[in-house]
């Protein structure tokens, strides 16, 4: 086959894939309020929820984060965000990691600090989407009720979305979720020795 006739063929296949892709998107509605999940053992599932507040933010809305397990731990993000007041709303609730707090009592409290101000900010006409970080840890050691938590979350706003982080989310959390995302572990530098990384890992 001659350079102009593979041209040709790649023509005619990408109109055919492109009618094939219209026909998909015609009967696709408008979009709603998504609950979406990130969970699993890979790295990842928050830096991900971060990329999509960048995304918002470049569409000008307004967006709420509230973070269940780091404490007061300085990040990157955190003080990326702090450069857009007027944009994002940043609640860091957590006491720490749960094996330095050691304190059941402490996390439970905290817990459901955190979980008072997510429910504000799903309530905020405002606020265009809210991550949820590592609030399923806070579900995993039974810090707050599961049934609770999705009653709270499938009742948003038609138009919130709402992104969800951290490993071993709950079944019922997951079927009640628009988008889940299983982040994979494959290979992580903390195995081979090393310590987290500033600007890579927080």
């Amino acid at each position: 086959m001659s350079d102009d006739d593979r041209n040709a063929e790649h023509t005619r296949a990408m109109h055919a894939l492109k009618a094939e892709r219209d026909a998909l998107m015609a009967e696709k509605r408008e979009g709603h309020g998504l609950l979406m999940v990130h969970t699993g053992e890979g790295k990842g599932k928050s830096t991900a929820a971060f990329g999509m507040i960048a995304r918002a933010l470049g569409w000008g809305y307004k967006v709420g984060v509230v973070q269940y397990i780091k404490g007061k731990w300085i990040t990157g993000e955190r003080q990326f965000f702090a450069r857009f007041p007027d944009q994002v709303r940043y609640a860091v609730m957590g006491e720490g990691f749960t094996w330095d707090v050691a304190d059941r009592e402490r996390d439970i409290a905290a817990a459901r600090a955190a979980w008072a101000i997510s429910l504000e900010m799903i309530a905020d006409p405002d606020l265009h989407l809210v991550v949820l970080d590592e609030l399923n840890i806070a579900l995993r050691y039974q810090y707050l009720d599961v049934a609770e938590v999705v009653a709270g979350l499938t009742a948003r706003p038609a138009g919130k979305h709402i992104c969800v982080t951290g490993r071993n989310a709950p079944p019922e959390l997951l079927a009640a979720a628009d988008l889940v995302t299983e982040f994979q572990a494959v290979r992580h530098p903390f195995e081979q020795g090393f310590k987290a990384q500033r600007g890579i890992d927080f």
